[in-house]
């Protein structure tokens, strides 16, 4: 008898050991929390000005491969819910000082969302004296953070793609001098840039693949192909997103 009631008394507390056990999983499972990260929205309306020279007008691509353009589609991919319009000013061959004397012509207005600008290399390949760029570029940022609704946070220079190392760079003195321009050129506006808290991303490495990858050069030899102008949206993207939703 004594047997069968140790037996019972076992089979009991075993019973209750498994339904606390049970129930403590229970309770942590429902009190853990569940970590998601919100999806921050934009405006109905994001406002884009792309201010450049032929590598922002897309030299040599078609006009959806340049990017700007690439640029705006994926942020429209990424945020259906709003509407996206761009505006470029730049044109093949531009300087700085074509450049501020377009932006002066087309006074566009000072509600951009967004402002990109690339410009350079253009003063080095016509043989400018530097100190013209050291007085223009600064006189440039200063316009397009008056476009970007006056806050340089709404503003990202690029840097100068490096065309020594493509078929028509090597024609004309390759990396050497070219190269050693252009990093002068570089290491001006990024400096500046630091200096005055604004964004500034390099995409120049990519264009230094050219030579060991033919895609990245578009058909003229010269200029970065629609594939080139990808990576340039990929290094730009996860800034602007930021941009924006700050």
């Amino acid at each position: 008898m004594k047997s069968q009631f140790k037996q019972i008394v076992t089979i009991i507390l075993s019973i209750f050991l498994l339904s606390c056990s049970s129930d403590e999983t229970t309770t942590e499972t429902a009190d853990s929390p569940i970590i998601s990260i919100p999806k921050i929205p934009l405006a109905s309306k994001i406002k884009i000005i792309a201010l450049g020279d032929s590598y922002t007008i897309g030299q040599s691509v078609c006009e959806t491969c340049r990017y700007p353009e690439q640029l705006n589609a994926s942020l429209q991919a990424i945020y259906p819910e709003t509407s996206f319009s761009l505006k470029i000013i730049a044109k093949t061959g531009w300087t700085t000082t074509n450049l501020i004397s377009a932006i002066n012509e087309e006074n566009p207005q000072s509600n951009y969302d967004l402002v990109t600008l690339l410009i350079g290399v253009n003063n080095q390949y016509q043989g400018r004296d530097f100190s013209i760029y050291e007085k223009e570029f600064p006189e440039l940022v200063t316009k397009a953070i008056t476009l970007a609704k006056g806050d340089k946070k709404n503003l990202i220079v690029l840097s100068i793609p490096d065309y020594a190392y493509t078929p028509f760079g090597t024609m004309f003195g390759g990396t050497g001098k070219i190269s050693t321009e252009i990093s002068q050129y570089n290491t001006f506006a990024e400096n500046y840039c630091k200096a005055n808290g604004v964004l500034f991303i390099s995409i120049t490495d990519i264009t230094q693949r050219g030579l060991e990858n033919p895609s990245l050069v578009a058909s003229d030899g010269l200029h970065p192909s629609k594939e080139a102008y990808t990576l340039f949206v990929d290094r730009i993207l996860p800034k602007v997103k930021v941009v924006l939703q700050d």
